[in-house]
């Protein structure tokens, strides 16, 4: 809030003496109770490629061990992989969320390895954002997802960035911005006659909360012990009030008209109505249009269906038609040479059985003439 509109809200008011002690100079302690009793969360995003320590980092900063299954290398894309852990110091409850990005760098094509980033942070605005923008809220018991600090892990190869550095943090940029350069470690060596959490390499031994190796407790002081409500804040009051802001001017929501008047949420609300309700119409009516459209193209293609049809029936039907009076001519003409053939057998019979006759004849006039002249002799 401006200065001068702190002064214009305070124009009016008077300061005056209190006679006596009345309790709300314990609003401070009262705030403190209610946040201890409610815990607080935390939510870290570590960013970088497979094999650079960001588990062993957590670790050391939260002097625990995480358990977590290993990630692999075979990963077809960037997926981003939450874990929640309930933690406690003192009196205090901490909810902490640490999301890794399981696969980064391990593609062949790292050209969009940043999106998935960039897309799960915009997410888990959003997600708030809905649960803000209901009637019946429940923010006070709301799990919030929000990344309130991002670490990027460079690989320690006193090379230059690699463009998949670049690339990424520069679509960080917006939401995390300081270098550290430091080692973690959850082994404890033997230093002097003190058991220090160090790394034993080659070269040497780096103690990790030694400022004068490594930035471990730059990072742990900045990020835990002074800063963690800051970024907390940070979070909601900058990044998210940002993604909010831009998000419902994206839905067309203004505070002001083009005159420059305040300008309510009920009228913006009526006038995207109307606006909704405009193209929702004209996007009725282009349905429609396209409806009509398709069911004359598809009657017309059933018509021509139909047609096709019809002339093959009529094809079919000739066809049968012609092999019908073929099976007809044929049969006429059998049935002929059937009649034909009774005929003739009829007559064959009729001529055999008059030879059969007059052979019978002939028989009985010789045996009458051999009766009556006993003297003719046989052949």
């Amino acid at each position: 809030m401006a200065a001068a509109e702190v002064a214009r809200q305070g124009e009016g008011c008077r300061t005056v003496p209190l006679s006596g002690h009345v309790g709300f100079d314990s609003l401070p302690d009262q705030l403190v109770n209610k946040s201890v009793n409610h815990g607080f969360c935390f939510n870290i995003l570590c960013v970088g490629e497979t094999g650079l320590g960001k588990s062993t980092l957590m670790d050391t900063l939260f002097n625990t061990k995480f358990e977590g299954d290993p990630a692999s290398h075979s990963q077809p894309g960037v997926q981003l992989k939450s874990s929640t852990y309930d933690l406690q110091e003192s009196n205090v409850n901490l909810k902490l969320t640490i999301v890794s990005t399981v696969g980064f760098g391990d593609q062949i094509n790292k050209e969009d390895s940043y999106k998935p980033i960039v897309e799960f942070i915009d997410a888990q605005f959003e997600a708030y954002l809905q649960e803000e923008l209901k009637i019946k809220r429940a923010l006070h018991n709301y799990h919030d997802t929000r990344i309130h600090a991002c670490l990027y892990f460079i690989a320690p190869t006193g090379h230059s960035l690699k463009s998949l550095d670049l690339v990424t943090m520069k679509k960080l940029d917006s939401k995390a911005h300081l270098p550290f350069a430091v080692i973690g470690s959850t082994e404890e060596l033997k230093i002097g006659n003190k058991m220090l959490k160090a790394r034993q390499y080659p070269w040497g031994t780096v103690q990790v909360e030694n400022e004068a190796h490594c930035d471990f407790v730059k990072l742990r002081e900045m990020l835990i012990r002074v800063n963690m409500e800051d970024l907390r804040e940070q979070t909601h009051t900058r990044h998210y009030e940002l993604y909010r802001r831009c998000k419902l001017e994206e839905m067309g929501f203004k505070d002001t008209d083009p005159d420059s008047k305040p300008f309510s949420l009920q009228e913006t609300y009526e006038a995207k109505r109307n606006e909704f309700l405009g193209e929702l119409q004209k996007k009725e009516e282009a349905m429609r249009q396209m409806f009509v459209q398709r069911v004359k193209e598809k009657e017309a293609e059933l018509k021509e269906a139909e047609k096709e049809l019809h002339e093959k029936f009529d094809r079919l039907k000739k066809l049968h038609q012609d092999e019908k009076k073929k099976l007809e001519d044929k049969k006429k003409s059998l049935d002929d040479e059937v009649n034909a053939f009774k005929q003739r057998k009829t007559a064959a019979e009729l001529l055999q059985s008059q030879a059969q006759q007059a052979g019978g004849s002939q028989t009985l006039k010789r045996d009458k003439e051999r009766k009556n002249n006993p003297w003719l002799c046989t052949e």
